[in-house]
């Protein structure tokens, strides 16, 4: 049991209310990525933790983020193959799409997961609180009428889908993700106003289960906060699958009409559809939360945190994507756990948000971890580097995929080490881990030629890239 005493809260006339407060070492305000990855790790090593979640425990990105759209892009990946089966000798039809199988199917993986981390929370020993909780500080979260006081508190409320000011997304005709991945079917048209991440991956579902797409991205090129190069491939790859888009002219508003909607451009451009995706990022749900009556400080609309992670507030954390930086689940799980050693006082090392790895999980995908060429060039000068950019044409796996893309790498002249890694191409996200260790190791392109990658897989495209950098390149034309 949980140390719990009773407190007086005093009202106006006179009254006063009894209240009851539990004691903890954690208190957690938030059971997505960050929230929960902090709980298990904390009861790990002997705090009391106590974690308190409004909606649903795995946040957004178990429920209405990461998972479920990874489910439907497998779907869609899967018509896809059938379509393009007799290429490989396969004879099939594709007779049509079920959407309310599609939707059983990926309902019922994240159910699984959704089990699986009950299942553990409860197995942790974390005293698992559901209940619209309110900071109300300096080291107290508010739920109802019980006070939930942790020696240590992490805020971790994560984020919204976005929308335009003045856009009205009535969740029928104009719609957002979470809107989405319940439709009952597969419109005939869309148009999918963001050509970021969320954008390009309902973008290439959708065209996969039999939609006509058109993106408007206001922005020059699609996946804007990628590589140059990558953005090209990508905006080449779609045409090539016919999925439309318009660049670099902004978005003017959307009329809604018994047959759908048309969507208007700054220079007059108008495009019309069953509907409309608004896909322009998401915000940070640090509002209405009782974080600025607690006097915690802003960056915009972001909490203000230290390199540990630690607020204005004495012992109060933030974690995820209501502080600075990609707004990843992966990234928020590992702040979770750096977090919780930091509070028992192990010194973890402090997160590098450059390393953290990033996926795009369209057809083709797009995968990168450290600077863009843009980025490296700004910071140690276009003179001080090398780039080389591996063809997967000349890669064996590539072949039998039938899929096409490139691995990107940027090193410096002096030095040596790798800044960048930049990849396209179908599954290319799986190269990852080792592009993350290569970055985060300060990995010479000399570094990692000689490692042996097996024959045949994707892998052996990193060695081939890195190869090529280092100055003996292989299955490529000198």
């Amino acid at each position: 049991m949980r140390e719990r005493i009773y407190i007086e809260k005093p009202h106006e006339g006179g009254t006063a209310e009894r209240l009851l407060v539990a004691t903890y070492d954690l208190v957690i305000l938030g059971a997505g990525s960050g929230g929960y990855a902090a709980a298990l790790r904390g009861s790990q090593l002997g705090l009391k933790v106590a974690l308190i979640e409004r909606d649903v425990l795995g946040g957004t990105c178990l429920h209405r983020g990461c998972i479920p759209t990874k489910a439907l892009l497998h779907a869609g990946e899967i018509a896809d193959s059938v379509r393009e089966s007799a290429v490989f000798g396969v004879k099939s039809n594709l007779l049509g799409i079920d959407m309310p199988q599609v939707n059983d199917y990926k309902d019922g993986v994240v159910n699984r997961l959704y089990k699986g981390l009950q299942g553990l929370v409860k197995h942790r020993g974390v005293d698992y609180v559901t209940g619209n909780g309110k900071f109300v500080g300096p080291n107290k979260v508010m739920v109802g009428d019980q006070v939930f006081e942790g020696k240590n508190v992490v805020l971790a409320t994560g984020s919204f889908p976005k929308s335009l000011p003045g856009l009205e997304v009535d969740g029928t005709q104009v719609i957002n993700s979470e809107h989405a991945l319940k439709l009952s079917k597969v419109p005939a048209s869309v148009i999918i106003l963001g050509g970021g991440v969320i954008g390009v991956e309902f973008a290439s579902v959708w065209k996969s289960l039999g939609a006509e797409v058109t993106i408007i991205e206001g922005l020059p090129r699609l996946v804007p906060a990628e590589d140059e190069a990558v953005s090209k491939a990508m905006e080449r790859a779609f045409r090539k699958r016919g999925i439309n888009f318009s660049t670099g002219v902004r978005f003017a508003g959307v009329d809604k009409t018994k047959h759908g909607v048309v969507a208007k451009l700054e220079d007059g451009q108008t495009f019309a559809a069953d509907l409309m995706l608004v896909a322009v990022g998401r915000g940070s749900a640090t509002r209405n939360q009782g974080f600025e009556e607690a006097g915690l400080e802003f960056d915009g609309e972001l909490i203000k945190v230290n390199e540990n992670l630690q607020t204005n507030l004495a012992n109060v954390y933030a974690v995820g994507d209501i502080v600075r930086g990609p707004q990843l689940a992966h990234k928020g799980f590992q702040e979770g756990i750096f977090v919780a050693e930091h509070i028992k006082g192990l010194n973890p090392r402090v997160i590098d948000v450059t390393a953290i790895p990033r996926v795009v999980y369209s057809e083709p995908e797009v995968a990168s971890v450290g600077l863009n060429e843009s980025a490296a060039k700004e910071k140690y000068g276009a003179d001080q580097l090398r780039t080389v950019q591996y063809d997967l044409a000349g890669n064996g796996k590539s072949q039998i995929l039938r899929t096409a893309g490139f691995i990107k790498l940027i090193a410096l002249k002096y030095g040596g080490q790798i800044v960048g890694i930049h990849m396209i191409g179908s599954r290319v996200g799986e190269l990852l881990a080792e592009a993350q260790l290569m970055y985060s190791w300060d990995a010479s392109p000399e570094d990692v030629a000689p490692y042996i990658h097996a024959h045949p897989t994707m892998s052996e495209a990193m060695g081939e890239a890195a190869m090529a950098l280092s100055g003996k390149p292989l299955h490529t034309h000198d």
